[in-house]
């Protein structure tokens, strides 16, 4: 260990620093003070800071969940755009401002199954929607099975309403009260296979809407 020493200014002979006076002429010898050793402290990351790193985590999940969602399906062809805007076209005549937003603005159109639906087996359907991704996945039954192009506007429609959040019982419900804004009524379209499988369907999630079990026929409250 080594021990430091300061000299005397009076005689000139060296003690230790530890000493208070000269060890040969007895006069007071003062050691300069040690500088102490400041330990710097890394200041904690701040709650904002932590919360900016959280949502930047969340937000890079959800972007390469979307990126996934988009990358394992197809897009329209040019034939199946011009039929999809058509029926979202015929929403905007009838006054569907928020829906019509959500489907021109926030939904991606795509005609095969991503992996998730797939994994989820939407066999029955003549759309499906993965929220909070706006993917709108429309099936080959879109284009085959409704009457016209309301019908397909009645679909879109519903999809909408997934775009925007609601689950599907509330979907349902909005789509069955609002029908005969877009004239989509039991007298026209009764026998239809998409009114046949929406009053299905929509009975089976909404049972106090109906009075009645005839799906050709309207019977709601």
């Amino acid at each position: 260990m080594r021990v430091s020493s300061i000299k005397c200014p009076h005689c000139g002979i060296v003690n230790f620093s530890e000493g208070g006076a000269c060890r040969r002429c007895g006069e007071v010898v003062w050691a300069a003070a040690p500088q102490r050793q400041t330990t710097v402290t890394a200041a904690e990351p701040s709650l904002l800071r932590r919360a900016g790193v959280i949502a930047g985590t969340v937000m890079a999940v959800l972007f390469l969940w979307w990126a996934s969602l988009y990358a394992t399906s197809e897009g329209l062809d040019p034939e199946q755009q011009v039929i999809v805007y058509r029926a979202v076209n015929l929403l905007e005549q009838k006054g569907f401002g928020k829906e019509v937003f959500a489907l021109r603005n926030m939904a991606r159109f795509r005609s095969t199954d991503n992996w998730w639906n797939l994994y989820n087996e939407h066999y029955q359907a003549y759309a499906a929607t993965n929220f909070p991704f706006e993917i709108v996945t429309i099936y080959p039954w879109f284009f085959d099975l409704p009457k016209d192009d309301i019908e397909r506007a009645v679909i879109l429609l519903h999809e909408a309403q997934h775009l925007m959040g609601a689950d599907e019982e509330s979907a349902l419900r909005r789509v069955w009260a609002l029908k005969g804004r877009l004239g989509w009524t039991a007298e026209r379209y009764g026998r239809s296979k998409v009114w046949k499988n929406t009053r299905e369907w929509t009975q089976t999630s909404a049972p106090d809407l109906f009075t009645c079990n005839e799906v050709e026929i309207d019977c709601t409250r």
